[in-house]
C-alpha cells in the first residue's frame, strides 16, 4: 500500500514541520495532534467520507488515486470511489464494507489528523472500540434516507462510554434526498432527543455529502439553510487541549535512564510521559507505590531544561533524592495523589472469541505498568441497544460484551476513576498464553 507520507508534492515533509525544542509548555503544544474516529451503519459512507478529506486536503498520491480510478471504473462506477483509499482488504472492497479498523493520516495549516475508520457491524463492535478509545472527536454518520438505526445508538452510547468529549452527527448523502431542509431537521431532532441521554459535553450537527463533497472541506451552495461551516473547519477550530486532565498531576515511569560517561557519571533521570496535569521544578512529590517524597530537581525535553511540563508531554526527571523507582512506578504531587489498591471495579468490553473464564489468570497493563489479575465478579451485562443492565450470577462473557465487573490485581496499582481521567484510568488484559489483547477496560 503506498504511503502518503512521502507525497512531497502535495504535503510538506514532516521534519520541515518540528520546530526546535521550546523552553516553555506552551510551545509544545504547537502543531497540535487531533484523532478522530468515523462511526455508523453499515453503508453509511465513513470510508467515502474519510476518502473526500484525503483527497480534498491533498493527502493522496496520484498513483494512488489512479489505482483507485481505475478499480471504480473496472466495478462500473459513475463516480470515483473514493472509500477505496480506506477499504484496504480484497473482502471490504468485494462487499463494500469496513471490517479492520483503518488508520489515516494528514494535515491542514492549522492541525495534524489521525483519522481511524471503524467498521459499523455487529460483530465488529471490538473493532470500533479500538479504534475510538484515544480519539478526541467521534464522527458518527447517519444515512439521510434512513434516520437513526440501530447502530447510530449503539456508536453513540459506546462513545459515551468512552468518554469522547466531542461528538459531530454527520447526516450524509443529502444529495439523495435532494439537499431537503425538513428532513434534515427531523434528523437532528431525533438525534438531540436522543443523545440528551448520554454523557457527551459537545455534540454538533452537519449536512453532508461524502460522495459530492458538500460541507466536507468546503461550504456548499446547495444547503444554503444551513448555517454552520463545513466539516474541516469545525475539525481544525474545535479546542481539545483543555479536554485534558490538567488537574492531577501524573507521571508514568517508562525507563531509568544512567549515561555511563563521565559528563554524567552521576546523572539519574526517569523518562516517561505526563498521562495528566502538570508539574513544576522544585515541586514536592510523592513515588508510587514505595510512598517517599522529594521534590523535582529538573525536568529535560531532548536536552533543554524546562520549568514546567504538562499532558501529553514526554520529558526526563529528576528527583533531588535518590529513589529507587522503575518502569510501571508513578510519580504524582502530594496534594492530590490517585487511588490505589489492588481491588476495583472497571466496565470492560470483551474482545476474543475465548469466553471469559471464571477467576482465570491474565496480564492486566495500566500505562506502563503490567501486574496479573484476576477477574472476581461480574456485577451486570450491559445490552448498549437499550441501554438495560442484566445482572447475572455467571462469570461468563461473550466477545463484544459489555460489562462491569470487579478484578484483584497480584500487588496495588495507581489509578483514577476514567469518568475524571481518561489516561490514568484505563488498562487492556492480555492472555497470558495467547499474548491476545482479550479486553479493554474503564476503572469505574
Amino acid at each position: 500500500m503506498a504511503k502518503n507520507n512521502n507525497d512531497k508534492e502535495n504535503k510538506k515533509p514532516v521534519e520541515n514541520q518540528k520546530e526546535e525544542p521550546k523552553k516553555n509548555v506552551d510551545k509544545l503544544q504547537n502543531n497540535e495532534l487531533l484523532r478522530l474516529s468515523t462511526a455508523g451503519s453499515v453503508d453509511d459512507g465513513k470510508s467515502t467520507l474519510i476518502g473526500r478529506l484525503l483527497y480534498d486536503t491533498k493527502s493522496v498520491m496520484k498513483d494512488q488515486y489512479e489505482a483507485i480510478r481505475a478499480t471504480s471504473k473496472k466495478k462500473g462506477e459513475e463516480d470515483v470511489n473514493l472509500a477505496y483509499l480506506t477499504d484496504g482488504l480484497k473482502s471490504e472492497r468485494e462487499q463494500g464494507i469496513t471490517i479492520d479498523v483503518a488508520y489515516r493520516y494528514f494535515n491542514t495549516a492549522n492541525r495534524k489528523f489521525i483519522i481511524s475508520d471503524t467498521p459499523g457491524h455487529v460483530q465488529y463492535t471490538r473493532n470500533m472500540i479500538t479504534g475510538a478509545s484515544k480519539s478526541n472527536v467521534a464522527i458518527i454518520l447517519v444515512d439521510a434516507r434512513k434516520g437513526i438505526s440501530e447502530q447510530t445508538r449503539r456508536h453513540s452510547f459506546i462513545a459515551s462510554l468512552l468518554k469522547i468529549p466531542h461528538v459531530i452527527y454527520a447526516v450524509n448523502k443529502m444529495d439523495l434526498i435532494d439537499y431537503d431542509e425538513q428532513k434534515f431537521n427531523k434528523i437532528r431532532n431525533q438525534l438531540k432527543q436522543f443523545s440528551a441521554k448520554l454523557r457527551c459535553s459537545d455534540i454538533r450537527f452537519i449536512p453532508i455529502s461524502a460522495l459530492k463533497g458538500d460541507n466536507v472541506t468546503t461550504k456548499s451552495q446547495k444547503t444554503n439553510w444551513y448555517k454552520g461551516g463545513h466539516l474541516l473547519g469545525m475539525l481544525e477550530n474545535i479546542e481539545i487541549f483543555s479536554d485534558n486532565n490538567l488537574v492531577d498531576a501524573r507521571f508514568d515511569i517508562q525507563t531509568v535512564i544512567r549515561p555511563h560517561s563521565d559528563k554524567w557519571h552521576d546523572f539519574r533521570g526517569y523518562a516517561g510521559k505526563i498521562v495528566s496535569g502538570s508539574f513544576e521544578t522544585g515541586q514536592k512529590v510523592q513515588v508510587l507505590p514505595s510512598g517517599f517524597e522529594t521534590r523535582i530537581k529538573d525536568m529535560r525535553v531532548y536536552k533543554d531544561l524546562i520549568n514546567h511540563a504538562c499532558t501529553p508531554a514526554s520529558i526526563v526527571m529528576q528527583l533531588e533524592d535518590d529513589i529507587d523507582a522503575g518502569r510501571g512506578d508513578m510519580i504524582a504531587r502530594v496534594d492530590n495523589l490517585p487511588k490505589t489498591s489492588q481491588n476495583f471495579d472497571a466496565m470492560i468490553c470483551w474482545m476474543s472469541e475465548d469466553v471469559m473464564l471464571p477467576r482465570k489468570k491474565y496480564l492486566l497493563k495500566h500505562g506502563s505498568n503490567e501486574v496479573t489479575a484476576m477477574i472476581t465478579k461480574k456485577v451486570y451485562t450491559l445490552d448498549v441497544n437499550t441501554f438495560s443492565k442484566a445482572e447475572d450470577q455467571s462469570l461468563q462473557l461473550g466477545l463484544n460484551d459489555i460489562a462491569r465487573i470487579s478484578i484483584k490485581t497480584s500487588k496495588p496499582i495507581n489509578f483514577d476513576d476514567f469518568e475524571s481521567n481518561r489516561a490514568n484510568g484505563s488498562f487492556i488484559l492480555i492472555d497470558t498464553q495467547t499474548n491476545e489483547t482479550i479486553a479493554a477496560g474503564m476503572i469505574k
